[in-house]
């Protein structure tokens, strides 16, 4: 294949699309599979049952797929899934799952993983996600679509982060994140709704004004948790077009396990 260098240490077994550009000393292990135009940049290592979408760019020095870091681990196949379209800078490190949980580690599409990214074992990562450098996930993490994590953010394991967060350097997190935050220390604090990307990404004044109140209703009333989903609930009644946003709230509040930043 015109597209492999010389010196890249491809298995027999593995399955990569005629346009698979691989660089140089790169190694891919026996049980991974490439889709059509990814480019995988020079001393990249691949293996584990990974699979990759297309169009995916891999800089030199990443390693994927490697085995899970937990002292369980006995050698099980278990997978890491990587979908379309995702920069992966150098040095990020992304583990397969383990049977702990289901046994797969997940990134979604649209991806933007800067330097030293670490995507532990059973982590779902939604798409269009922006990670800065030396980010840090723990096992079991889960990542909804669109947030942003700041430089050298650590995430505790089993932490639930909604979609559209933004979470500033440095942030240390240990518990759960509510979708459309912006929240930033260690430890962490929430600073009101994430609106300027909400308004990026086509959100009205109106969706923006009533997720504000959302927010003031969960972070500024006083009332308990339970209390707060009771009136999101109402408020996503009367709420029109800013319904689905709010009820996207609070039913990721109904599944929060270690409690919420507040």
């Amino acid at each position: 294949m015109a597209n492999i260098h010389p010196t890249a240490l491809i298995d027999p077994q593995a399955e990569l699309d005629s346009s698979v550009t691989v660089g140089a000393y790169s190694v891919i292990g026996p049980n991974v599979r490439i889709g059509a135009g990814t480019r995988i940049g020079p001393h990249v290592v691949i293996e584990g049952h990974t699979t990759i979408g297309r169009d995916n760019n891999i800089f030199q020095f990443a390693s994927l797929g490697g085995m899970p870091q937990d002292k369980k681990y006995a050698g099980e196949p278990t997978r890491l899934e990587i979908g379309d379209r995702n920069t992966i800078r150098e040095f990020c490190t992304f583990n397969t799952g383990s049977i702990q949980d289901q046994g797969v580690t997940i990134l979604g599409n649209d991806n933007w993983m800067m330097a030293y990214v670490h995507i532990a074992h059973d982590c779902v990562v939604g798409s269009n996600t922006i990670f800065a450098n030396s980010t840090t996930l723990g096992g079991h993490v889960h990542i909804g679509d669109w947030a942003i994590l700041g430089g050298a953010t650590l995430v505790h394991q089993f932490c639930q982060i909604g979609a559209h967060v933004m979470a500033g350097g440095g942030t240390v997190l240990t518990q759960d994140v509510p979708p459309f935050l912006m929240i930033t220390g260690a430890p962490p604090a929430p600073h009101g709704i994430n609106s300027e990307g909400l308004r990026r990404r086509g959100f009205t004044p109106e969706q923006i004004a009533d997720l504000r109140n959302a927010y003031k209703t969960l972070y500024r009333s006083g009332l308990s948790l339970e209390e707060a989903k009771a009136e999101l609930a109402k408020s996503a009644a009367e709420a029109g077009d800013s319904a689905p946003h709010i009820n996207q709230m609070r039913t990721f509040l109904d599944g929060v396990t270690r409690g919420i930043v507040r």
